[in-house]
């Protein structure tokens, strides 16, 4: 039995420091979450999931709305808080925490930790909807981190080449990877 799933990674958003869970997409990410949902919606999807940050929410609402299925929301899928990385740009620092998936900034959430939490949502909706077409709202590191659980080859090269939105459909047999393609090319 194969479940499927399809990490889409949020629309484009605006930084707002301090606002990692309220903030929304801009007025290009909403079209860009239009198109999303004319590009899926003839997927049967069954289940959405998501982030509890708003970006998450909003890129795949549309989606949900057209073919009237609820979002489920999980904390545990929330994006990794990279922490205190003075002395480093951004990029730095995320080479820094994929380099070693043991280490994190101070006030900050090492790979591991994140990827552990994430997966375990995740093994648990496989489990739960097994043979269905599951929608995750995701983003940039916290699908990165369950895609490494399959693959090591996913780490930071794979998340800085991602781009806002994006698709990645996962298909599976018994937690075993059978393909991984990108859907999304605009």
């Amino acid at each position: 039995m194969t479940t499927t799933l399809y990490f889409v990674r949020h629309c484009e958003s605006p930084y707002v420091d301090g606002e990692e869970r309220s903030r929304g997409i801009t007025a290009a990410g909403e079209q860009d979450a239009m198109k999303l949902a004319k590009l899926m919606q003839l997927i049967p999807i069954d289940v959405f999931v998501s982030s509890p940050y708003a970006r998450a929410i909003q890129t795949i609402q549309p989606l949900a709305d057209f073919l009237n299925r609820p979002i489920h929301i999980y904390e545990d899928l929330r994006e990794r808080q990279i922490g205190a990385f003075e002395g480093l740009s951004f990029q730095e620092a995320k080479r820094k925490v994929y380099a070693d998936f043991h280490f994190s900034f101070p006030d900050g959430e090492s790979s591991r930790n994140a990827q552990r939490r994430a997966v375990a949502v995740l093994q648990g909706l496989i489990s739960e909807y097994a043979g269905q077409h599951i929608v995750f709202g995701t983003h940039g590191d916290i699908m990165t981190l369950m895609l490494n659980y399959f693959d090591p080859a996913y780490g930071f090269e794979f998340w800085i080449s991602m781009t806002m939105p994006d698709i990645y459909k996962l298909e599976l047999q018994d937690m075993r990877v059978l393909r991984v393609n990108k859907l999304w090319h605009y």
